[in-house]
């Protein structure tokens, strides 16, 4: 094993040596390479007054090279913001300002001790840095039976992880007694990772405050029976909380730091967060019980491991979008500006309330699951079998939704104009009537 490796682990060691069980055989192995050309050419950038021949950049004096028909499309950024290299752990002050945003979002989460953000290539790319730190072949890794289908790509085919499911609802509820019942199953020893994504997508659910408090309550009281718990939260879609029964902050704050047999994860992005799905901003942030200083000497190691596997993959992120996010976080309208947008998407969900209430009679053919949040809702057919009935709503009536197994159909209001709504469920519900005949 590399030395600066073994340096990470025996770091991770002082602080909670659970937390070095959790990882996997890559997240052992793998560390920031701080020693060799990144940190020569950092040592240069700080002393080398004269001359700096260390970087595999092209400069003009202390400018980029650049070519001005690409930077004629990016007035007001200067090419060094641009078109430099960022760190592998990402831009100091989008990873400063993202950990304040999610401070101002989760007040809970005042006097938590939790990492500085590492900056990943989107969600997707976060989700699979977590795979990398902690799942082995073989390795349980369970989530609900509504899920992302990147989720199995991910852990299941890439990583060889044995993935199990619980069902996400018990009636016109979210299923916690089945998520206790088996969380109660995982035995002292057992290392299991657990996938939490609110809202969900593809229900658009998001638990209430109650529902929230008897999650993180199994999740904790397996953690202290000795079971190796990792929970990864998926927060994309967080903030798109709409019904005033939804749980409003993450249910990070409800875990973190509150077992040394819990180690608590939180995935995001700046993807949904600040509508820019294009930039591929993501982020993750660690916490465990026994990192109780903000200078803990696990958040480091942590945030070097997932630097090393940024480092190793794509190198860094883009230093251009990262600025961009930046520049958006710490202007003095984000927060409004946000709203303004959330508004909009809450009109369209009440858009999609408000049809099922005037049209009781599609349950006859379907009936919605629970949502009260984010970008989807799911409906679920009580004998159409789902593909089907998404051919024939593309064929016929040129429209275009998702079917998740043979009984389920993704709709994602979050791309509908508001007037456009309630005629999706009306040509559904005449799609079904077409082959029900």
């Amino acid at each position: 094993m590399n030395e600066l490796a073994s340096l990470l682990n025996e770091q991770i060691c002082s602080v909670n040596p659970v937390a070095f069980d959790m990882l996997s055989d890559l997240g052992k192995r793998i560390y920031f390479p701080s020693k060799g050309i990144l940190s020569q050419s950092g040592e240069a950038k700080k002393l080398a007054d004269k001359y700096n021949a260390t970087i595999g950049t092209a400069l003009n004096g202390k400018t980029a090279m650049n070519l001005p028909c690409l930077m004629d499309s990016l007035p007001g950024i200067s090419p060094n913001d641009a078109l430099l290299y960022a760190p592998s752990y990402g831009q100091k002050p989008l990873r400063e300002a993202w950990k304040a945003k999610l401070l101002h979002d989760n007040p809970s989460l005042k006097g938590v001790n939790f990492s500085l953000p590492v900056v990943a290539n989107g969600l997707t790319h976060a989700l699979s840095l977590v795979g990398d730190l902690f799942v082995n072949a073989g390795d349980t890794v369970l989530m609900p039976n509504l899920n992302w289908d990147n989720y199995l790509l991910n852990f299941e085919d890439r990583l060889g992880a044995n993935l199990e499911f619980f069902t996400f609802f018990e009636g016109d509820h979210m299923n916690t007694r089945g998520f206790a019942e088996r969380m109660a199953k995982v035995a002292a020893g057992e290392k299991i990772l657990v996938i939490l994504n609110f809202p969900n997508n593809p229900t658009g659910y998001t638990p209430s405050e109650k529902e929230g408090n008897e999650l993180a309550s199994a999740l904790i009281a397996a953690a202290e029976r000795g079971a190796k718990v990792i929970a990864l939260l998926d927060d994309a879609y967080f903030g798109l909380f709409y019904a005033e029964d939804a749980m409003k902050e993450s249910l990070f704050c409800k875990i973190a730091g509150k077992s040394r047999n819990l180690m608590a994860i939180k995935a995001d992005a700046a993807t949904k967060e600040c509508y820019v799905w294009g930039l591929r901003v993501g982020f993750l942030s660690f916490a465990i019980g026994g990192a109780d200083t903000p200078d803990s000497p696990f958040f480091a190691a942590m945030e070097a491991k997932a630097a090393g596997l940024v480092r190793a993959l794509v190198s860094n992120c883009s230093a251009l979008s990262q600025k961009l996010v930046t520049t958006a976080l710490t202007n003095p309208d984000f927060y409004a500006q946000r709203q303004g947008c959330a508004d909009i998407m809450r009109k369209r969900y009440e858009r999609v309330v408000e049809a099922f209430k005037k049209h009781p009679e599609y349950s006859e053919y379907f009936e919605a699951y629970p949502f009260n949040s984010g970008y989807f809702m799911c409906i679920h057919f009580h004998a159409l079998e789902a593909n089907t009935v998404r051919k024939h709503l593309l064929e016929k009536y040129g429209t275009g939704c998702i079917a998740l197994g043979k009984e389920n159909l993704r709709v994602a209001f979050s791309s509908l104009n508001e007037d456009q709504v309630e005629p999706v469920f009306e040509i559904i519900a005449q799609a079904c009537k077409d082959l029900a005949k």
